[in-house]
């Protein structure tokens, strides 16, 4: 079956200031779901879940990667990977740790149907729609995990946000280490990608709950503005910049060698633009 194919990768290059905007899509994503569920639960599931196919729909038929697009599209599947994590405990009950346990089940049964299909997980390989698909498939269940394993923590198991903040804080440098040691840099993304969630989930709650329930109590409305400002500063400043685009010949050395990485994990694939995990 044939599948469109890109000149570029449609995702960014993977250094500091990926780390920072998409921690902020974390935190936007709790608050903002939160805040808007106290607004209008209509309104939470027009943008919410209206937004997220609108930019998903208009980011899949992009023939290359751009900034705002993209930073978009990662800020609604946020949005929405927060109503999804929410969903079952509110609807049906189910504890948040059951709910981490089933989506992580069907993260790992995406990632190895994408890496049996496509013979790589490698962010710097997306140039065909259908590995796209896949990780965009990816991108929904890693919030949607994050989400339930950081409420698991704060909430269930009573460590309230601002020790979940230390909690992941710490657990998010596990794999930048592992990588600065040379373990397969695509298994160590994956894992910071997932754990950025927890935390800038529990960043959000700690900033914008109540005294009563363990926060500073801005408010999650405040909250949401300040991290709008804050990453409308930054896509802006990426979109005039372009330095998160790659370089064809960076992304198909880095591809090329995490690949490698997959089938030899002892190799350190480190090739082209120097990046964090």
């Amino acid at each position: 079956m044939s599948t469109r194919t890109f000149l570029t990768s449609k995702v960014p290059a993977v250094f500091l200031l990926f780390w920072i905007v998409k921690l902020l899509t974390t935190g936007m994503g709790e608050a903002g779901a939160d805040f808007l569920g106290t607004v209008s639960i209509p309104l939470a599931a027009v943008i919410g879940i209206g937004g997220f196919f609108v930019v998903l729909w208009l980011q899949l038929r992009a023939d290359r990667y751009h900034p705002v697009r993209y930073w978009l599209t990662v800020l609604s599947v946020a949005l929405f990977g927060t109503m999804i994590a929410d969903g079952p405990h509110v609807v049906l009950g189910t504890p948040y740790a059951v709910d981490s346990g089933i989506y992580l089940l069907l993260l790992c049964g995406l990632l190895a149907w994408w890496r049996r299909t496509e013979g790589t997980l490698s962010v710097h390989s997306i140039t065909t729609a259908r590995r796209e698909r896949f990780y965009w498939g990816a991108v929904l269940l890693t919030f949607g995990l994050g989400t339930a394993v950081g409420d698991a923590t704060a909430i269930e198991a009573g460590i309230g946000f601002a020790w979940s903040i230390v909690l992941f804080g710490v657990l998010i440098l596990v794999p930048l280490g592992l990588w600065r040691a040379g373990v397969n840099p695509t298994a160590t993304f994956w894992a910071a990608y997932v754990l950025t969630r927890p935390l800038g989930a529990s960043v959000a709650d700690w900033l914008g709950k109540s005294h009563s329930a363990g926060g500073l109590g801005w408010g999650d409305g405040v909250v949401t503005g300040l991290g709008l400002v804050l990453f409308t500063a930054l896509v802006t400043y990426l979109a005039v910049t372009h330095r998160d685009v790659e370089e064809p010949q960076h992304a198909d050395q880095a591809a090329t060698s995490e690949h490698t990485s997959e089938e030899t994990p002892s190799v350190n694939a480190t090739a082209g633009r120097p990046e964090l995990p």
